[in-house]
């Protein structure tokens, strides 16, 4: 064969394979068809998650929604996470390692399904009814447990660290199932749940400092966040349908109806540029003691972008006249969550650099009077529509502020990081 020929295409069996780590400098890594799959479950939890929040909003049920909002986004939020984390460093892609994905992927669909059992209890005011969803999360922690004690016994150089995630899972898995049978009031289960969610991020932090660390790959790592970071960003399109069928159904399709697409959509693109300024993932090759900055610092962010769907969805509970918010508090569901995005992506960005750039907080300061102003033409009796497409201009301050100026300071805080390393 001549070498200007085509190769054929390498097939094999996937049979069980040494889980010895992965080249953390390995060149063109990328997310797997696998891990792809796996993310697509979480579309689901994101959803129903956003769809019982707004549910929650337009009753005027806003502290047990966001209590019911903030236990389900930490669950899927931390067990994607740490999948992420271990697949990054220990991908065998062989039987085994897919059976146990598929587990996962099962455990993610029961949380999924219990969350709506969840709000309901929290709105009811009595115990929080979290039995579905402990069970669904502790099916994928158990799991996690199974592939970290098979990388502790094939991989002798970081047992220490395998193991110290997997004795950490445990003890937590221990407490969320004893917690299953507390039947107690939203403040006591809040206070256990923080308890419980401190023992699970122990793990990661002694492991990574204390024990060598795992084998993770710093831009397939930043890959996978963008990915789910785009997952994430699907509910606002969903948010925006509804909105927008409820605007048609009412009206027709009228100048509100384009306002309502353009707010939306424009929105959703606006947060997806912003993600996107900072070129994480030469930074984090460069400095991997700031991952777990990274690493938390997302599921801040990933719930401010659901939370937004769910913002959207309750403004097309508004406007079908189905909510007993008024009209600045649903433009308030919509511009809060947008807000925290933007400090969030800015603190990120601060944390990753190490840096505060004035600049940014130019920026910051100039977005929150666009929300203001959302709110205040609220206030005024100024249309929804109207006030959704102020709110977009939000993200269009850091998004023009990064093209003509920003771009620079980013291109130095990379030059910086990997000159430091």
């Amino acid at each position: 064969m001549s070498d200007d020929e085509p190769q054929a295409p390498i097939s094999r069996a996937h049979r069980i394979r040494r889980m010895s780590g992965r080249d953390p400098h390995e060149a063109g890594r990328v997310a797997t068809p696998l891990e792809l799959l796996f993310d697509l479950t979480f579309v689901i939890a994101f959803g129903v998650a956003a769809s019982e929040f707004a549910h929650a909003l337009a009753g005027d049920h806003v502290v047990a929604g966001l209590a019911g909002f903030f236990f389900a986004m930490f669950a899927v939020c931390w067990a994607w996470i740490n999948f992420s984390w271990f697949a990054s460093a220990y991908d065998t892609d062989d039987w085994v390692y897919r059976v146990t994905t598929m587990l996962q992927m099962v455990g993610v669909i029961i949380l999924a399904l219990g969350i709506p059992q969840m709000y309901a209890s929290i709105g009811h005011g009595g115990h929080v009814d979290n039995t579905v969803v402990v069970a669904g999360y502790v099916v994928m922690r158990v799991a996690m447990v199974a592939q970290w004690l098979r990388a502790a016994t094939q991989d002798p150089a970081r047992r220490k660290a395998c193991v110290t995630y997997a004795l950490w899972i445990t003890v937590a898995q221990i407490g969320w199932i004893a917690a299953i049978f507390v039947h107690t009031s939203v403040p006591a289960t809040a206070a256990i749940v923080i308890g419980l969610v401190l023992v699970e991020m122990i793990g990661p932090v002694v492991a990574e400092w204390k024990q060598g660390g795992t084998p993770w790959h710093a831009h397939h790592i930043a890959e996978r966040y963008g990915l789910f970071t785009i997952i994430a960003l699907g509910e606002g399109v969903v948010g925006t349908v509804a909105s927008l069928t409820a605007v048609v159904g009412a009206q027709g399709w009228s100048v509100e109806a384009v306002f309502v697409a353009v707010a939306g959509t424009g929105l959703t693109f606006g947060m997806w540029w912003t993600y996107f300024v900072l070129p994480q993932a030469d930074i984090l090759h460069a400095r991997r003691e700031r991952s777990f900055w990274f690493g938390y610092l997302h599921i801040a962010l990933f719930a401010a972008i659901v939370a937004t769907g769910a913002g959207l969805h309750a403004a097309a509970y508004y406007i079908e006249h189905d909510s007993a918010l008024d009209s600045v508090a649903t433009v308030c569901s919509v511009v809060i969550p947008v807000g925290v995005y933007i400090v969030t992506i800015y603190a990120l960005y601060a944390v990753m650099a190490r840096a505060v750039v004035w600049f940014h907080v130019l920026l910051v300061v100039l977005t929150a009077v666009v929300l203001g102003a959302a709110v205040a033409l609220a206030m005024g009796g100024i249309s929804m529509a109207n006030c959704l497409l102020v709110v977009t201009l939000a993200p269009v301050v850091s998004v023009v502020g990064y093209e003509a100026v920003g771009h620079r300071h980013a291109a130095q805080v990379v030059a910086r990081s990997v000159g430091e390393s």
